[in-house]
């Protein structure tokens, strides 16, 4: 498994940060996320937000790659705005990840601090 670093990580999501409109209902790009896998590979994404709240979370969108990719388990995730500052994942995005296999223990920076919360403890009461 690779070592992968917050530091290395944080830098991942803040360059997949690209704001950007789309069209007259969507931007894109305003958040950038990255996961590492259990295997130790990074997946990036970015928000897309539309007027009618179809859009998409940066985490999910990296997510999502991560099992386009083939695989399955996220072992450390941040967000990051245009401006560098990290975000902790949304409601939605929390309960996503945690029905992923093995996912009580996803890392999750949660600030610019340094803070990592395991994903079970930001979501101690999960649908799954």
């Amino acid at each position: 498994m690779k070592n992968t670093d917050w530091e290395t990580l944080y830098n991942c999501a803040k360059k997949a940060v690209n704001p950007k409109k789309i069209s007259e209902q969507i931007c894109s790009g305003g958040v950038g996320a990255a996961v590492v896998s259990n295997t130790g590979n990074i997946y990036t994404g970015v928000c897309i937000d539309t007027d009618c709240s179809l859009g998409m979370c940066a985490e999910r969108n990296a997510v999502s790659t991560m099992i386009t990719n083939g695989e399955i388990e996220v072992k450390m995730v941040v967000a990051v705005d245009k401006k560098g500052n990290v975000l902790p994942p949304c409601g939605a995005c929390r309960e996503f990840m945690m029905q992923l296999k093995n996912s009580q223990e996803t890392e999750v920076l949660v600030d610019n601090k340094g803070t990592v919360v395991k994903l079970k403890d930001l979501m101690p009461h999960s649908y799954s």
